[in-house]
């Protein structure tokens, strides 16, 4: 039997429609769409107090920005991307074209076609979220989509300058410095000087979130973003310092990000919630993290590991990092997360700024029933069919015919008479179109 130590003062729920946030998205969605490039300056002008002679940054700016770094940032950039894309075109490889013969003459195969244009959210606002640029422009060009529009927010009155730098080395095709639900909105309906693209992606706050809600049907997206959510499945060999830092780390992604502990043993549990308060006051983010901890921190005592799976399932978070003696038992035992961090030499950091799987991935119990952003999310598996034997048709025609008509569908019925008559001489009752030629 599970024993809760430590429960979240503010549970966290799924989104519930924030009806003020809802119709503040949606006025402004359709400020963009009626306005177009007006409406987005008026609403940069008001929300970020940005207004520049374009948003677009061209080659020459883009390459100025880039000279103001640290050469070591340019370095740590294109080796963090380097590590993103190598694995998005391992999974790339890993999909398959397929064509079978299911009956004589009869093809059948599907081919992986990439998203023709995508648009890519990057975040600034608290943090300057360089390594969603990898994430989701990497794992796109990997794809191999032509087309790839990237947003960013001016952060403070300036250009997020190691930003700008990730989605140019990422491989932007466009690259805008404008945030917002205007920046997403513009993408999504197209404006007069911003081409509409067919899929958003990247996280956002609440008013971002919402708005690709709301777009989503006219475009798609890869993933409803909730806060960031961290799981730390321990043992009794777990380090409850480790454990501590790493739950930390994740609660300063903002002061509604779940952080929770299940674990076997009581003196990790309470060990660990020594060191948090401990560790707390001197962290820099602290005022963020601290709140976090405080109203969605959670700690669960349990009797065994099997236990300890069942309800980490239940959870079913975003982040699940496994703390025992034999981590890797969790891949066979676990069902429901979004990611695996597999030991004490794996943290939930790596994943999310430089150990190359992607960041983006599935909140509030939608591990349920989807993984995260990744390559595939680019692709769409098409079906094609071919049929080059006529007796086959004729086969099929007749299949089709009587199949069609249990449903009542008299017209895909005909279609398939029609290839039983042209191929087998089979009768048409509703015509006598192949009758002439047959006589």
């Amino acid at each position: 039997m599970s024993r809760t130590i430590k429960a979240a003062a503010t549970p966290s729920t799924a989104p519930s429609g924030n009806d003020t946030v809802g119709q503040a998205v949606r006025e402004l969605i359709a400020d963009v769409r009626t306005r177009g490039d007006a409406a987005v300056r008026e609403l940069s002008a008001r929300f970020d107090r940005w207004e520049p002679e374009s948003f677009r940054l061209d080659e020459g700016r883009i390459a100025e920005i880039i000279g103001t770094l640290d050469p070591q940032v340019v370095e740590d950039i294109k080796t963090v991307q380097a590590n993103v894309r190598r694995f998005a075109e391992a999974q790339r490889d890993s999909m398959s074209e397929i064509e079978i013969e299911t009956a004589p003459g009869v093809f059948l195969g599907h081919r992986h076609v990439p998203v023709q244009s995508v648009g890519a959210y990057i975040p600034g606002g608290r943090y300057p979220l360089t390594a969603s640029a990898h994430m989701t422009i990497v794992t796109a060009k990997a794809a191999g989509v032509p087309r790839v529009v990237a947003c960013t927010p001016p952060i403070r009155g300036e250009i997020p300058a190691a930003t700008i730098a990730a989605m140019h080395f990422a491989g932007a095709d466009e690259i805008y410095v404008l945030g917002g639900v205007q920046a997403v909105a513009a993408m999504a309906v197209g404006t007069e000087t911003i081409g509409k693209v067919d899929m958003l992606a990247g996280p956002g706050n609440a008013y971002v979130a919402e708005a690709k809600r709301q777009l989503f049907g006219e475009v798609g997206i890869d993933l409803f973003a909730g806060p960031t959510e961290i799981l730390v499945v321990a043992d009794e060999h777990a380090d409850p310092f480790v454990a501590a830092v790493d739950l930390l780390s994740q609660a300063e992604h903002g002061p509604d990000s779940p952080a929770a502990l299940i674990t076997t043993s009581e003196r990790v549990a309470e060990e660990v919630q020594r060191h948090i308060e401990e560790i707390l006051p001197g962290m820099q983010t602290g005022d963020i993290a601290g709140p976090a901890w405080r109203d969605h921190g959670q700690i669960v005592l349990v009797d065994d590991l099997d236990e300890a799976y069942r309800v980490a399932d239940e959870f079913a978070y975003e982040h699940v990092q496994i703390l025992t003696e034999n981590p890797r038992e969790a891949l066979d035992r676990m069902r429901a997360y979004g990611a695996l961090f597999l030991g004490e030499g794996t943290c939930v950091s790596y994943g999310d700024k430089v150990i190359g799987t992607n960041h983006v991935l599935p909140t509030r119990g939608a591990a349920r029933y989807t993984g995260g952003l990744w390559v595939g999310m680019y692709l769409r598996t098409v079906t094609y069919q071919e049929v080059r034997e006529e007796k086959s048709s004729a086969e099929l025609g007749e299949l089709c015919g009587r199949a069609a008509r249990v449903e009542l569908f008299e017209g895909h019925a005909r279609s398939g008479d029609v290839r039983a008559a042209k191929y087998a001489g089979a009768q048409l009752p509703w015509t006598d179109h192949y009758a002439s030629d047959r006589a």
